[in-house]
């Protein structure tokens, strides 16, 4: 990719616009996987929510401390293996 990127062949912002997808995409399915195989360890995704961050020009609504509400929750809930949390709890994958 960097080699397109210096190149021209591909815009910097372009690039990163479709890698980032791309890489949350495989996170999730990899959560999955271990979460499947290790049903005896805590193995969650989190969408925190559109937080205010530099990632996206601190554009985002929430605080870095309300984003973190769903981490926590995912951390110290009931159910181990598996699910996927938001900040309003758990949802289905």
């Amino acid at each position: 990719m960097e080699k397109l990127i210096a190149s021209g062949c591909v815009e910097p912002q372009r690039a990163r616009q479709r890698v980032y997808p791309a890489s949350k995409a495989a996170l999730n399915m990899v959560t999955a996987m271990y979460a499947k195989a290790l049903p005896q360890v805590r193995v969650v995704a989190v969408d925190p929510g559109y937080t205010a961050t530099a990632l996206n020009g601190f554009t985002g609504p929430q605080s870095v401390g309300e984003g973190t509400d769903a981490i926590v929750t995912a951390c110290t809930g009931d159910t181990l293996a598996g699910p996927f949390f938001d900040r309003n709890g758990a949802l289905p994958w």
